[in-house]
């Protein structure tokens, strides 16, 4: 695996926390800027719609750019709204620093993944693709712990200064090893790679991916309710337990890269169906503390894995997508983290307590393997009609030939 690849999972690694820190620093936040903690936490969900906007939008505007420089502007961007971020006292300024990293994360994300599959063997692609995902799993065990007992130590603006100081040796690195050349816009213009998105299997796929993540960030995201006032924990438990779901989200994203490759379709069924029944379990299950913990990293080791599955498969459909392929992945899966929290707060709101977010991703796992299957059949019957055309065509030139032998012609 060329180093460049783990070059861009560090820069992952650095974005991905920013992106989820925000989860323990809201009040501190709220409390310094004297706004509510909902208009806070609405930090998160400008940061979320700028990944889904962006993605395309960045991968569109940077798509004649040479990889090098748009990785690096992208970066560059995101440690200079960090740096921002960390000095202004306006609640406005905040909110759009997030927004526009949101954009310059987005279009990383977008270019980071073709470049990477882009360095590598065909054969080799998922793994690659699970080291830049894994970025964002050494977020969860490593990074969102840090920056909220940074947050707990020095204040929230800490926080931010420590994502940009992480970011600088991505930056050098990346001067350094990423192969400074162009994503093949040239040969495909834009107007071509949407026509390829819009393929039956690829947008199948995308809203398995949105599925998928969305029931992982639904039950994510309601965990430390669900670890102190169900399962019965104290609070000093809760990093412990993200910890562990990071860990097992770190597995999956490994284990993943290295076996996909082989049965990717049936690993994305087995993956599914697991996580299905496993929200099922914790739902039911979580009064206990032994069968929490345990079931959140298993849960996170199966949600990450199957989701690098996923990407890879966008890949694999959209090679005539050069640029955006990694766009809309990336997209998708800002979808299911948007949506899913949404769908979590709803259940609780309703009063359903808070095993609910765990039943509605449960719920959320059903759609998707009923997506994924519908998906199957789509492309088994484009098969199937593939081979009767070319069976067709077979008989044709076969039943010419058999004619001029028969009019003694030469064959």
């Amino acid at each position: 695996m060329p180093f460049a690849v783990f070059v861009l999972g560090l820069a992952v690694f650095a974005q991905g926390t920013s992106e989820f820190m925000l989860s323990g620093l809201v009040s501190d936040i709220a409390d310094d800027l004297n706004v509510s903690i909902p208009a806070a936490g609405l930090l998160t969900s400008g940061f979320a719609v700028g990944m889904v906007i962006g993605a395309p939008l960045m991968a569109l505007w940077s798509r004649k750019w040479p990889r090098r420089r748009a990785l690096l502007i992208f970066l560059g961007v995101f440690v200079a709204v960090h740096v921002i971020g960390a000095v202004t006292p306006s609640y406005g300024v905040l909110l759009a620093t997030r927004v526009a990293g949101a954009l310059a994360n987005a279009g990383f994300w977008a270019v980071a993944l073709v470049a990477a599959v882009g360095m590598v063997a065909p054969e080799a692609r998922a793994r690659a693709t699970s080291v830049v995902v894994g970025g964002v799993t050494v977020a969860c065990v490593a990074g969102v712990p840090g920056g909220a007992l940074l947050g707990e130590q020095w204040g929230w603006r800490s926080a931010f200064w420590a994502v940009a100081v992480l970011s600088l040796p991505a930056v050098l690195a990346i001067a350094r090893t990423i192969p400074d050349e162009r994503t093949g816009a040239g040969e495909v213009s834009a107007r071509e790679e949407l026509r390829v998105l819009r393929g039956a299997p690829l947008l199948l796929t995308l809203v398995t991916m949105a599925l998928v993540q969305g029931a992982t960030f639904c039950a994510f995201s309601y965990v430390e309710p669900l670890v102190t006032h169900v399962t019965g924990l104290g609070a000093l438990w809760v990093p412990a337990v993200l910890a562990l779901f990071g860990v097992g989200s770190f597995v999956g994203v490994t284990v993943a890269g290295r076996i996909a490759d082989v049965r990717p379709d049936v690993l994305v069924v087995a993956g599914m169906a697991s996580l299905a029944l496993g929200w099922a379990v914790l739902a039911v299950a979580a009064g206990s503390p032994v069968a929490a913990i345990v079931l959140v990293c298993v849960q996170g080791m199966l949600a990450f894995g199957t989701g690098t599955v996923l990407i890879s498969r966008v890949f694999r459909l959209a090679v005539k997508a050069p640029t955006l392929a990694g766009a809309f992945a990336t997209a998708a899966f800002n979808v299911g983290g948007a949506a899913g929290p949404w769908a979590g707060g709803l259940a609780i709101g309703a009063g359903f307590g808070f095993r609910s977010p765990v039943w509605v991703s449960a719920g959320s796992m059903v759609l998707a393997l009923v997506t994924f299957g519908v998906l199957l059949l789509v492309v088994r019957r484009r098969d199937r009609a593939a081979g009767n055309r070319s069976d067709a065509e077979a008989e044709r030139v076969s039943s010419g030939i058999r004619g001029r032998e028969a009019a003694g012609g030469e064959v």
